[in-house]
């Protein structure tokens, strides 16, 4: 290939996850690297803006090239649902996008620079497929392609549930993993010992990377298309990683899918949206045993 296309979009890095997601779906997408930006007055400051840039191949599925008139309609679509689903102006970022064609400089391995091994406590290390790694005594090692599908390891929120998941799943437990992008939870989850996993998303190109990552990983998980009201099933460990609106509207399904006595570690929560999953878990009878932070991100974990 002579050329890509790369896609520059303002947004709040604090929802890189979600549009990264979105790209991998939308767009003939092969990878993403978010740049912060800061600026200095007084003090070193940190700003809500950051750069995703988006590496695109030349053709959206049909020969055609991708153009931006494609690429401005899927913006405002996503943006629009983003929205409607209560996230404000501010905690999604301007979004305004560059689109332009760049010579091929090895643009494939380009965003790879970024990635490097993320340790998220003291025995949970993921680790990206094409770094060489030794594991510690006790580590739980964790291999993954980054950008291959929603939950990578290195978002906020993925890492708080990954430290629900340590700390709160007893061993042997019957676990499933609702929404699981990558499958990186329900990964995690089998590796400290849990004697079934199993995991289901509403997006149907996630299931086969997923798959993939658990073969990867050693480890056995059941991956299908699904979403918590249609489970039949009920499990000792919860986790669901997803919107704080959408957890409100599904805190009743996730509640019948659970033991009387299990727990569920809910993450994807900006501080400032946690009364609204508040509200679900007293709503639905069910008790909050911690509120775990990571940045401005919260996860709430919950017995049944």
């Amino acid at each position: 290939m002579d050329s890509y296309y790369e896609l520059q979009i303002k947004i709040n890095p604090a929802i890189e996850d979600i549009v990264s997601d979105f790209c991998f779906e939308k767009f003939p997408c092969e990878g993403v690297v978010l740049a912060e930006e800061t600026y200095k007055d007084l003090e070193m400051v940190s700003t809500t803006e950051g750069t995703l840039r988006v590496f695109l191949t030349c053709e959206q599925g049909n020969s055609e090239p991708i153009s931006e008139d494609y690429i401005k309609k899927v913006l405002q679509a996503e943006r629009e649902l983003l929205v409607t689903r209560g996230l404000s102006n501010e905690e999604l970022g301007s979004w305004e996008f560059v689109f332009f064609e760049k010579p091929n400089e090895d643009w494939s391995k380009k965003w790879k620079e970024k990635w490097d091994i993320t340790r998220v406590s003291d025995r949970i290390v993921v680790v990206p497929d094409w770094i060489e790694y030794t594991p510690q005594k006790k580590e739980v090692v964790i291999r993954l392609e980054p950008g291959c599908a929603f939950g990578t390891g290195t978002h906020q929120t993925t890492q708080l549930c990954m430290l629900g998941i340590e700390k709160y799943m007893p061993s042997g437990a019957k676990m499933a993993d609702i929404g699981m992008g990558s499958g990186i939870l329900a990964i995690c989850a089998a590796k400290f010992g849990a004697s079934s996993v199993y995991g289901c998303d509403n997006d149907s190109t996630v299931i086969d990377v997923a798959r993939a990552n658990a073969v990867k990983n050693g480890v056995v998980c059941s991956f299908e298309l699904n979403t918590a009201d249609k489970i039949q099933d009920k499990f000792d460990f919860v986790c669901a990683n997803i919107l704080h609106n959408v957890l409100a509207e599904i805190m009743g399904d996730l509640k019948n899918i659970m033991k009387d006595g299990a727990k569920i570690v809910l993450s994807g929560i900006l501080d400032e949206k946690k009364s609204v999953v508040y509200q679900a878990i007293e709503k639905h009878g069910l008790k909050l045993l911690e509120e775990m932070h990571k940045d401005q991100w919260v996860a709430l974990v919950a017995e049944r």
